[in-house]
């Protein structure tokens, strides 16, 4: 059975950034998640394109291996790659409009 980008997405919201308290995945720090082709024992290689809020994030080793985990966790995942990208430069209109109520950016 195919592994859908949606089921790791969902995955990833378990991750929290640690200074403002919101997923990684509505914060709009995940811009790509690639599904590798079905192998025999019906798992897939994922790789996931990640950014973070500042070149200099603290929190950043910390949330690539919470990436990683997260998704590694799906019995439908072989293995992980996580890419951290800083092009195109996050902005807070990468996030969800429940990231922004939350941290009040209107």
């Amino acid at each position: 059975m195919a592994l859908a980008e949606d089921k790791i997405r969902e995955s990833l919201k378990q991750v929290i950034d640690p200074e403002l308290y919101v997923n990684i995945v509505d914060l709009g720090l995940i811009y790509v998640v690639n599904v590798g082709e079905e192998k025999e024992d019906g798992r897939h290689d994922v790789v996931i394109e990640m950014t973070m809020t500042s070149p200099m994030c603290p929190a950043g080793p910390q949330l690539v291996a919470g990436t990683k985990a997260a998704a590694e966790e799906l019995e439908e995942v072989d293995s992980c790659d996580v890419k951290v990208v800083m092009e195109p430069a996050w902005t807070p209109d990468l996030m969800t409009d429940e990231a922004r109520d939350h941290l009040g950016i209107f």
